[in-house]
C-alpha cells in the first residue's frame, strides 16, 4: 500500500512543449560551433602537444617514434631551457607591474573631465593597434647605438640590445609600452562602474585624492585588477614577437634575452625537432598552470567582490 501510494504522488513527467523543444534546438545550435572551436583549436593542440613531447617526430608530422621521456631527461640537462626560462621570468618580473601601475595611474588620469580626453586615450592605445613588425623596427632604430634617437638625444654610447645586461630590459621596455593602451581600456571601464557617491562621500570627510585612490578605488577596482593580472602573466610568459623581431640571431645578447617561446620556435623549424620543441611547450604550460593557481588562492586575500 505504501509503495502504491508514493507511486501515486509522484509527479508525472511532462513533456516539453514545442517552445521548450525549440529553444533546446537553437540553443545547441549555437552552443556546438563554440564547443568545437574548442576542441579543435584548444583542447587536442594541448594534447597533441603532450603526446609529441614524448615522441622523436618525422618529418610534417608523420613518422613519430615514441621515446617516453626521453625529450624530458634531455631538457633537465639542458642549461639553455632554464637560462631562457630565467629570461622569461625577468621579462615578466618587469613588463607585468610596471604595465599595470602605469596603465591603472594614466586611466584614473583619462577617466576624468579633461580637454582632449578621447585623443589622449587613442594615443596611448595606438600601439595596440599598429602591426607588431612596425614596432619593432621603429624600436630597433631608436635603440641603434649608432644612429638611434635615445643614444644622439641623451649624448649616449649605450648598445640597449647588443649587451646581454640590459637587453633584457630593453626588450621589456617596449612590452610594457606596447600593452600599456590595452590596460589603460579595461582599467577605465573598470572604473567607470564605481559609483561616484563613494568619492562625493570621501571628499566630504576630508579625504585626499591619494587616500580616495587608495581607500576607493583600488579596492573597488580589485576584480579588474586581477583579470589584468591573470592575462597579463600568461602573456608576459608567452612573449615571443618582440625577440623575434628586434633580436638577430648573431646578437650577441640574445641568450639572455630569449624566451621559452623563442626557444621552442627555434629548436622546432630551425632545427626541426618538434618533440623536442613540444617538451619546452609542456614546460611552459606547466610554469603557467603554477603560477595561475598561486595568483588564484592569492586573490582571495585581495580581491574585493561586491
Amino acid at each position: 500500500m505504501t509503495n502504491s501510494k508514493s507511486e501515486a504522488k509522484a509527479p508525472a513527467k511532462q513533456k516539453m512543449t514545442t517552445w521548450e523543444k525549440n529553444q533546446l534546438f537553437w540553443g545547441w545550435l549555437f552552443i556546438i560551433p563554440t564547443m568545437l572551436g574548442l576542441i579543435i583549436l584548444n583542447l587536442y593542440p594541448i594534447v597533441d602537444t603532450i603526446y609529441q613531447s614524448m615522441c622523436k617526430t618525422g618529418d610534417f608530422g608523420k613518422g613519430n617514434i615514441f621515446v617516453g621521456f626521453e625529450n624530458f631527461s634531455r631538457m633537465f640537462g639542458d642549461s639553455e631551457v632554464w637560462q631562457a626560462l630565467l629570461n622569461t621570468i625577468k621579462y615578466a618580473i618587469i613588463e607585468v607591474p610596471f604595465s599595470i601601475c602605469f596603465a591603472l595611474v594614466l586611466a584614473v588620469l583619462l577617466n576624468r573631465k579633461m580637454v582632449g580626453r578621447s585623443a589622449y586615450r587613442a594615443i596611448f592605445f595606438l600601439p595596440m593597434i599598429v602591426a607588431p613588425a612596425a614596432v619593432a623596427m621603429v624600436w630597433r632604430w631608436l635603440y641603434n647605438s649608432q644612429f638611434g634617437l635615445l643614444n644622439n638625444l641623451f649624448g649616449l654610447k649605450v648598445e640597449w640590445i647588443s649587451n646581454p645586461k640590459i637587453a633584457w630590459i630593453s626588450i621589456a621596455i617596449i612590452g610594457v609600452w606596447s600593452i600599456l593602451g590595452y590596460n589603460i581600456v579595461l582599467f577605465i571601464s573598470g572604473l567607470q562602474e564605481i559609483p561616484h557617491d563613494y568619492y562625493e562621500a570621501a571628499d566630504i570627510d576630508g579625504a585626499s585624492g591619494v587616500q580616495a585612490f587608495f581607500n576607493i578605488t583600488i579596492p573597488l577596482l580589485s576584480p579588474t585588477i586581477f583579470f589584468v593580472l591573470i592575462t597579463r602573466v600568461i602573456g608576459a610568459l608567452q612573449v615571443f614577437d618582440l625577440i623575434y623581431m628586434v633580436m638577430d640571431q648573431s646578437n650577441k645578447a640574445l641568450p639572455k634575452v630569449e624566451s621559452l617561446v623563442y626557444l621552442f620556435y627555434r629548436e622546432s623549424f630551425d632545427f626541426g625537432d618538434k618533440g623536442y620543441g613540444s617538451t619546452i611547450v609542456v614546460l611552459l604550460l606547466i610554469v603557467i598552470l603554477i603560477v595561475t593557481v598561486f595568483q588564484m588562492i592569492g586573490q582571495k586575500k585581495w580581491v574585493h567582490y561586491e
